[in-house]
């Protein structure tokens, strides 16, 4: 099997935008000794994006706001959401969260 010159430079390409945000400022950062409430301040990043990337894919349907019952991924944050709280565990809340969406789309979708 021969691979077409262009489209290995497609893929190298590819690799290299990727990995180079990821190195380059981990490779900048390493050489500094950072203050201790920038470091507890970056710590909180990963959960904001993840809060807003969750409340955009919940909260809007069709482009707009839905705040109604017709939302079933709404309705599945609930069971979801207190799994999350109890049990604290992740693999329980991923199996909850699928599973309120599988039973609500089979029953009401």
């Amino acid at each position: 099997m021969s691979v077409r010159p262009w489209i290995l430079m497609l893929i190298l390409a590819s690799a290299a935008v990727t990995f180079i945000p990821r190195v380059l400022p981990l490779a900048l950062l390493s050489r500094f000794n950072l203050p201790k409430w920038l470091i507890r301040w970056l710590g909180y990043v990963p959960i904001a994006v993840l809060a807003a990337l969750l409340a955009q894919s919940v909260l809007l349907a069709n482009g707009s706001i839905d705040l109604s019952f017709h939302n079933l991924a709404l309705v599945a944050v609930v069971p979801t959401l207190l799994v999350a709280l109890r049990t604290r565990s992740l693999i329980w809340t991923v199996l909850t969260g699928v599973a309120s969406m599988a039973l609500l789309r089979l029953f009401l979708g």
